[in-house]
């Protein structure tokens, strides 16, 4: 009994009226000059995003460094006692659909982006919102946007947050207010584009993509001027109609490599996620998207490789041009892009060390490249892939199986158009020399779309997905692997029941933190892949987690918020996962496993307040069923969910028994109509505070 009531005591004064124990709710705002997070001085500029490298107490850029290893050289945390991790406070954002955003971390507060492209701002020491800024995105522009409503986060420069808008906006938002500085279209809002991507920053540089291939666009990757908005340079990733001048030389090298009148329904190759930059080699890295339509028959009648479809291109990030190009699925027939997360290391290789890029696109192939020259190192399979045998070291070129471009019918082929890997971030530890790859395991049906005619502003891949849609759970799988890059092999696996998992974050204390797709964060022991710990979200992730360090604690914060192109249309297999489907935003510590000081429980249950009588009460007769701090197991009702009816109802199933006959006993012999609004106003408190999940 006493083990009991300690344990009671420290869930009561952890349950309520501390601020960062438990969730704000939806909405609220801590704007005032009593919740703001002490600021340190110091804006992020280049010379901060550099320092990243040897830093690890904020984060500052997406991958965390622009190199994007989304590695942490933190090591508070570490294989030895991250078992005693536990949430230390939650945020709700109020919004639905997928989360797909890296928070970032400055001076105390983070960033993060919900569905819809709604910015957040939390104070990393409680988790009380700050500021929110809602783009008032049309949601009938939704329609154009292939893989949900998502978006991918933010950037920080020079007192300003930048986030590109799903219906085609960049937005420059003050940082400590929300208050849009300026706003300009980065695109033609009468074709089907949209972003979901996070924008990169540089040299006072703001870069953005887009996305809407499936629908007929014709992609590029844009530059603003970060003080501005201003348009500096714009690349673009396929040419327009040869009957018109080319805008570089080398799309006039690219139109060679197409047929027919591709242009009509743009091309594709929207750059809609991946970007790295090195500053020493002064070269910005993209990933180019899949054609438009899928089928490179129709797209381009009589072949070619249709350059720079599906490829790696190096930047010069002064004007855009182009410095060197490698397309990792020539003439793509899968929609197999490779947009996937770019990571710049240096490894050593025959005996010396190379600056390197790294990259395991959606068709199953690890690339190790050259970074300097984009010459190919390496490649080899880190999933099943059946539409090719092996990447020709001499040419760069996959050598495809016969049967496998279902020009001739029905072809089952893996990976599926969700890739064996896709915009999930992988990382790279320089302690363990691995490469950390969220890999879907799934087989996919290709057939032609019968008598198929491009519609501009429709889905246009030219595929039929009736047979799509048959794909059975048991052909859905997914799993997280540990790869080295130097060897080109697979170090450790761990296997999962579902696909579309999270992106991944490494740290120097020989950890891999990961969300998983049926709602779990898990923490895996970086060098041999066995599972120390994990906590149920309350929804599927598929965001990637970051660290940070504030008065000398390390944190781990994720976002959760089940969706994107799997969880919106892979119909009975994705159904599994989802959770509740509400995002929040997590955040993790040390636990000490002392109890609080013995005056701090006392004064919590004597704290005076209809608040604190309503909790005294709800202790003493509703918790042994309903749960501490009106939490409750699963299976039984949570009375933080109440509904107005029964919100109003409380007297009569509480005092006489209205609700006998469900095995809800009558307490009027103990308690009275004051006790009860007692025990409903804290309720009411719980619910604002800590909705139920």
């Amino acid at each position: 009994m006493r083990a009991w009531a300690l344990c009671g005591a420290v869930l009561l004064v952890l349950g309520c009226g501390r601020s960062g124990e438990q969730s704000p709710a939806a909405g609220e705002s801590g704007a005032g000059p009593e919740s703001a997070a002490p600021r340190a001085p110091g804006q992020v500029d280049d010379a901060r995003l550099r320092g990243a490298e040897n830093d690890g107490s904020e984060w500052l850029a997406t991958g965390r460094t622009w190199g994007e290893q989304r590695y942490s050289p933190l090591d508070q945390i570490d294989a030895r006692n991250v078992s005693r991790m536990h949430e230390v406070w939650t945020f709700e954002t109020g919004l639905t659909r997928g989360h797909e955003a890296t928070p970032l971390v400055h001076d105390g507060v983070l960033f993060f982006t919900g569905s819809w492209s709604v910015v957040f701002a939390v104070d990393a020491r409680t988790g009380k919102q700050l500021w929110k800024w809602d783009p008032q995105v049309e949601k009938i522009v939704g329609q154009k946007a292939c893989c949900d409503v998502v978006n991918r986060g933010v950037a920080l420069y020079k007192g300003r947050v930048y986030v590109g808008v799903l219906d085609g906006r960049l937005v420059a938002l003050d940082e400590k207010t929300g208050t849009p500085v300026w706003s300009t279209l980065t695109v033609d809002p009468s074709l089907p584009y949209t972003i979901t991507g996070a924008p990169r920053v540089f040299a006072d540089k703001v870069v953005i993509g887009n996305g809407g291939a499936e629908l007929g666009v014709r992609g590029y990757v844009s530059a603003y001027d970060a003080d501005s908005g201003k348009l500096i340079w714009r690349f673009y990733t396929v040419p327009g109609d040869p009957a018109q001048p080319f805008e570089s030389p080398a799309l006039e090298k690219a139109a060679k490599t197409w047929n027919g009148e591709w242009w009509k329904l743009g091309g594709g190759g929207t750059v809609w996620d991946s970007m790295a930059y090195d500053p020493e080699l002064h070269l910005l890295y993209v990933g180019t998207g899949n054609g438009s339509p899928w089928v490179r028959e129709k797209r381009s009648p009589g072949g070619g490789d249709n350059l720079y479809l599906s490829s790696i291109v190096a930047l010069n990030p002064d004007d855009g041009s182009l410095v060197w190009y490698y397309q990792t699925t020539p003439g793509d027939n899968w929609d197999f892009t490779a947009t996937q997360h770019i990571v710049l290391a240096d490894l050593k290789l025959g005996g010396r060390v190379r600056p390197v890029l790294m990259q395991a696109p959606k068709n199953g192939f690890f690339y190790v490249l050259d970074r300097k020259t984009g010459e190919l190192i390496s490649a080899e399979k880190y999933a099943d892939v059946t539409w090719a045998s092996h990447v020709d070291r001499s040419t760069g070129r996959p050598v495809e199986n016969p049967g496998q471009d279902y020009r001739d019918g029905l072809a089952f082929v893996s990976p599926t158009p969700f890739g064996a890997h896709n915009w999930q971030p992988m990382s790279y530890s320089p302690r363990t020399g691995l490469v950390y790859i969220p890999v879907h395991e799934m087989v996919g049906a290709y057939r032609n779309e019968q008598d198929w005619k491009g519609v501009p502003g429709q889905w246009n891949t030219a595929t039929d997905f009736n047979v799509s849609a048959l794909t059975s759970k048991d052909a859905a799988k997914g799993a997280l692997v540990a790869w080295d890059p130097v060897n080109q092999k697979e170090v450790w696996r761990h296997p999962y029941g579902l696909p579309w998992n999270g992106g991944t974050l490494a740290t120097a204390g020989n950890l891999v933190f990961q969300g998983t797709a049926d709602g779990r964060f898990v923490a895996y022991r970086a060098s041999d892949g066995v599972q120390l710990w994990e906590s149920h979200t309350g929804t599927g992730v598929i965001a990637a987690p970051v660290t940070y360090v504030l008065d000398g604690k390390q944190y781990v914060s994720v976002v959760a918020g089940w969706g994107g192109a799997f969880g919106l249309s892979a119909g009975a297999i994705a159904n599994d996962s989802a959770g509740d489907g509400r995002g929040r935003l997590l955040t993790y510590a040390l636990g000490s496993l002392e109890p609080p000081p013995p005056q701090v429980v006392l004064d919590r249950i004597t704290a005076p307040g209809e608040v604190y009588d309503g909790e005294r009460l709800y202790h003493k007769y509703c918790a042994q069923c309903h749960g501490a701090t009106a939490v409750a197991m699963i299976g039984m009702p949570d009375l933080r969910k109440l509904t107005p009816e029964t919100r109003s109802a409380l007297g009569d199933i509480v005092l006489r028994g209205a609700l006998r006959v469900n095995g809800m006993p009558a307490f009027g012999a103990v308690l009275n109509d004051g006790d009860v609004a007692k025990i409903r106003t804290y309720l009411e408190h719980r619910a604002e505070e800590a909705p139920a999940r």
